[in-house]
């Protein structure tokens, strides 16, 4: 199957540097990345093109209008033609074989939601300065960041083989979050994409969930085989998020499944 990392992000080039450099690492590569780019300024597009040589990748570029990551992304995956797509956050690191385990857990009437690692203030303000390849380190060496207090957990580290208890939660959208998270393109088109009349922070990836479990696609578990590297950042402006859990409780109390304002619109 021909797989594209969509990667979102927002003028965090130093961040995006250490995203893109892992998927130029993998043991599988992906065979498109579209950097979702939400308006960042010219420093982001320099960044993607000293890694275009590297792997075939993409800028897909909309104006900065405010959090419009839902858009973004829709416009990122009209540029590619790929069979499966795995969503990803611009500051989130992925580890060698990160692809090579979301294509082993792919499967028709699926979408896999994986989960992250978050990293404290102190830890991600020394690998960005360092360019520090975590990437590559140990499950031992988690352990001890954890330890020490840098980063939330260690435990999603560990791979857990098989694949029937991965799905024994089939129709839990709570915790499908676009910085890990992986579905057949068909699928994404049926249900229209994201809904874009989510503008702010929150709530977009778990509408998108809530649709494709009605459309009878349905949750499978990405823990111990897909965890990411999430770098800390400051917390998003959330002015937003008391009108978005209105519209995803609209959502949840209807019957829609595909989004009015969604991925059609950049396919005309």
């Amino acid at each position: 199957m021909k797989t594209a990392v969509i990667v979102t992000t927002y003028n965090r080039p130093q961040a995006l540097r250490l995203v893109l450099n892992s998927l130029a690492n993998q043991s599988v590569p992906a065979d498109q990345v579209v950097v979702a780019d939400d308006g960042s300024t010219q420093s982001t597009a320099e960044c993607i093109a000293g890694f275009q040589a590297k792997m075939p990748l993409q800028h897909a570029w909309q104006a900065d209008q405010g959090f419009r990551a839902a858009a973004a992304r829709n416009l990122a995956v009209s540029r590619s033609d790929a069979d499966y797509l795995i969503f990803l956050d611009g500051d989130c690191i992925v580890p060698p074989d990160f692809i090579e385990k979301h294509q082993r857990l792919a499967e028709a009437g699926w979408f896999v939601a994986g989960n992250r690692i978050l990293l404290a203030q102190r830890l991600t303000h020394d690998v960005i300065e360092r360019q520090a390849d975590i990437a590559s380190w140990s499950t031992w060496r988690w352990l001890w960041q954890s330890c020490l207090g840098e980063c939330n957990r260690w435990m999603p580290r560990l791979f857990m083989p098989g694949q029937s208890w991965r799905k024994q939660r089939p129709t839990r959208w709570q915790q499908a979050r676009t910085c890990n998270l992986a579905l057949w393109r068909q699928d994404f088109q049926q249900v229209n994409g994201f809904d874009e009349t989510y503008n702010g922070w929150g709530h977009e990836d778990a509408d998108l969930a809530v649709r494709l479990i009605r459309q009878g696609v349905f949750h499978k578990e990405g823990r111990f085989a897909t965890a990411v590297f999430h770098l800390w950042h400051a917390e998003n402006d959330r002015t937003q998020t008391l009108e978005n859990e209105t519209r995803l409780q609209t959502i949840l109390n209807n019957s829609e499944i595909r989004a009015k304002l969604g991925l059609s619109q950049h396919l005309k």
